[in-house]
This record gives C-alpha cells, structure tokens and sequence, in this order.
C-alpha cells in the first residue's frame, strides 16, 4: 500500500485514481463477444463458457440436454440437489438476511403523487415494475450469492414479473449450492449458467434459451462492466455503471487498527483490480493499520488476491476530520466506513458515497449480507451521480394527466403561445381544435 502525508493537490489526484484496464483495449474484446452472442446466441454463449470459464457444458448436459432442455438451463433438480447440500445454518442465515433484505426494500414502496395543477388539469403519477430483469451474479472467484437475495429480494417486492438469472458454473457444469438456495429464497424464476460478458450478452438480446430483459442488474469485473455499458447503448437498461469493489475507511486515534485493518481487506480480497483507502489523522493509527494488514492478509484463504489488490491501494494522513471528509467525498468511495469519535457528524456531511458505515461496530461487511442495505453500489467515483440498487431501481414511473373542458380554458392559450413561439404549429393546432370546440 501507498503511503501518503499530508498530500499536495497534485497527489490528491492520484490517490482518487482507480486502476483500470486500457479502454480501448477492453471495448474491443468485449464488443467483439457481443457481437457473437447477439448473432448466434446459445452456440456462442456455450462457446464462451468452454473457452472463459473452462467448462464445457455440452459434454457436461448429461439427462437434461438428452430431454430437449439446454445445457445452460439450471433444472428444477438440480435446484433440488443444491437444496441438499445446504446446510441448515446457512439456509437460516440466507433466510434472516432475506428478511431483513425484504423488511428495508418493502419500506422503500411509492405511494404516488394526485395534484391538480389547475383547475380542471388533473396530473398523477404510479409506479409500475418493469416486466423482465436480469440479475448477474459473479462466480469466478467467489460465489456471491448474497448479491442473489440482494437483487432478486426487491425485483420481487417491485412485482417484477420474471426475473431471470445468469451466474457462471463450477468445473464440473453445477451451480455453487447456495447459488441456487438463495436464487429459490428470494423468488427467481429462471436460473442459467452463464458468466462474464456473454451472460450480459445473453440477456441483452435474448438467445434460444435466455429471455431477453429489459433491464439488468449486478456487479462484476471490468469485462462485464464494460459489457453491461455498451449494451447498454441500444439494447437495454442497467442498473449503474459500475467496476470494481472499493472501500474508503475514515478513522481517527479512537479507532481499532485491528478492526480497520479488517474493513480494508473484506473489500482487497474482492479481487486483483479493487482497490481500498484509508484516510486517518492519527499517524500512529496509520502505522498500526499497516502492520495489522501485513499480519492478517497472511490469514486468508484468497491471501494472493488480497495482496495485489493493496498494490493499487493506499493510507493517507491529513491534519484534521474536515480534510479526511473533503478527500472521502473527492474520492466518492462505493462503500465509507468512518471510525472515529465523532462518526455520526461527519456522516451528516457526506455528499459522495454509495453506502456508509457508522462507528467502530459497524462493518461493511453487515452490508454486504443481513443488516438490511442493499450491497449493489456504485464504484469508480460514480457515487457522485448514481444510487446504489433500490426498490425504484425496479420500477418505471408513469406520468396520467386528464383535462377538462375547465382545464383547457386554464391552460389552453399558454400552450397555444408556446407552441407558436417553438414554431410548432400541429402543437399549437392540436390544442387549439380543442379550445375552439369548448368556447363554441
């Protein structure tokens, strides 16, 4: 990890960088996936899966593809199968989170708004769910299946009518376990083993197993991001653009090195490309994290991972809270942890951030899994504009206005002169038919 005192402006500017792969580079392969998938749909997504995930679905199809259904087609028993490999723990676990998950997203409902805006003009707005959605749930170096209950938990409370989901299979063609445990929880209707960029490709233009959704949900690496962008231009909606995980931990000489030593590395062991920052005005708390995340990275299984994602990471020291909240803000981390005597005043003032993280019991990691929140933020400084997912995320609000005859002598000449004055005149003439039919 890099070390900085007391940055100048100049080194501001690279502490908020993110590492990322060369656009140009990364838009060339993942269009030309894409393109494959759009044209010759499930061969090519089964292809890629052979070819990226090392799994070669055709040989591994076994009864199912010998029935007529898809390879890519998790089954109802195999949906039963993962159910008995589940422990009893881990599916009380998934159920309180999922409680919790639902109790938070359920709160979140639109009642709609009724206003006359005149008399006689009559406005309301509803919220409708959006039909089809397609959740991405990572599984190449971790089986996310809290992103499950964490995307599917509202699609569900929404009233979305199908929810599809794509998630890339294990060596041996099976999805992990509590993948599809947590998929049957939170209410999935269609599970298909899918990863990277053409899962993303599959839902976007539909292929002979794979519906395709009007909007797609889910984290991944920088191929997929990049994937979920560019479909994004023509074909469907996303939830945010977004990348890699990332953490910014805000800590004072209060705080627990050991403890913020541990928020830093639940977000490094992501992967190679996240990247995790501390910004503290205790120099002797800098020094005490730096040697509790050399010690504990040593403990853990993904260790290696850990490890490089701290080489684009970084500590900084600065004099006082109020530059610790500036550069927080600046940097507009996906997830803030602020451990320090005064967390919930500088809380009040922080305007960039996907989700923040109060005092020195407050983890990010109970984000992540049952404290309610929901973990699907934005990344790469797009805190700035977007909310993390939420309940609206799956909805679409639909604007009614009904007019009177009282209505059109309201508001009648004002659009007749606006419209004149945009030289629109079939505007002007449509409401003027209207106005001469009421005064006549």
């Amino acid at each position: 990890m890099k070390i900085y005192k007391f940055p100048t402006t100049e080194q501001l500017r690279e502490i908020i960088t993110r590492p990322t792969k060369d656009a140009v580079d990364l838009t060339a392969v993942v269009s030309a996936v894409l393109a494959r998938i759009k044209s010759e749909g499930d061969a090519a997504v089964l292809d890629y899966e052979q070819q990226f995930d090392k799994v070669d679905l055709r040989c591994l199809g076994g009864s199912a593809t010998a029935t007529g259904i898809s390879p890519l087609t998790v089954t109802q028993a195999e949906f039963d199968a993962a159910d008995a490999l589940v422990s009893p723990e881990l599916k009380a676990a998934l159920q309180q989170a999922h409680a919790n998950i639902a109790r938070f997203h359920e709160a979140q409902r639109y009642a709609g708004i009724d206003v006359e805006t005149a008399p006689g003009v009559h406005c309301w707005q509803r919220s409708v769910p959006i039909e089809r959605v397609g959740l991405y749930i990572p599984g190449g170096t971790a089986p996310l299946f809290s992103t499950v209950l964490m995307l599917a938990t509202p699609a569900r409370i929404a009233g979305c009518r199908e929810i599809v989901l794509c998630t890339p299979p294990q060596k041996d063609g099976s999805v992990h376990p509590a993948i599809l445990v947590a998929a049957r929880i939170a209410g999935v209707d269609k599970v298909f083993k899918a990863g990277g960029v053409q899962a993303i490709g599959a839902m976007a233009y539909g292929t002979e197993s794979v519906p395709k959704v009007s909007k797609i949900f889910g984290p991944g690496n920088q191929y997929v991001q990049c994937a979920k962008q560019l479909v994004s231009l023509a074909d469907v909606a996303i939830d945010m653009p977004a990348g890699p995980s990332e953490v910014a931990v805000i800590a004072d000489a209060t705080a627990n090195a050991a403890f913020v030593a541990a928020d830093l590395l639940s977000q490094a062991e992501h992967g190679v490309d996240s990247q995790v920052l501390l910004i503290t005005t205790s120099e002797s708390l800098l020094s005490g994290v730096q040697e509790e995340v050399v010690r504990q990275v040593q403990l853990l299984p993904r260790h290696e991972i850990a490890a490089k994602a701290l080489e684009n990471s970084r500590l900084v020291l600065v004099a006082s809270a109020d530059e610790a909240l500036a550069l927080s803000n600046l940097y507009a981390p996906e997830h803030l942890i602020i451990e320090t005597a005064e967390a919930e005043e500088l809380a009040a003032r922080v305007v960039n951030a996907g989700s923040v993280f109060i005092g020195h019991l407050t983890p990010e990691s109970a984000g992540d899994y049952a404290s309610g929140t929901n973990h699907t933020l934005p990344t790469n400084g797009y805190a700035t504009a977007y909310s993390g997912v939420n309940l609206d995320a799956f909805c679409r609000k639909i604007t009614y206005q009904h007019i009177t005859p009282e209505g059109l002598r309201s508001i009648g000449h004002t659009v007749e002169l606006m419209a004149e004055a945009e030289q629109l005149d079939a505007h002007k003439n449509a409401m003027t038919l209207r106005l001469k039919e009421v005064l006549s």
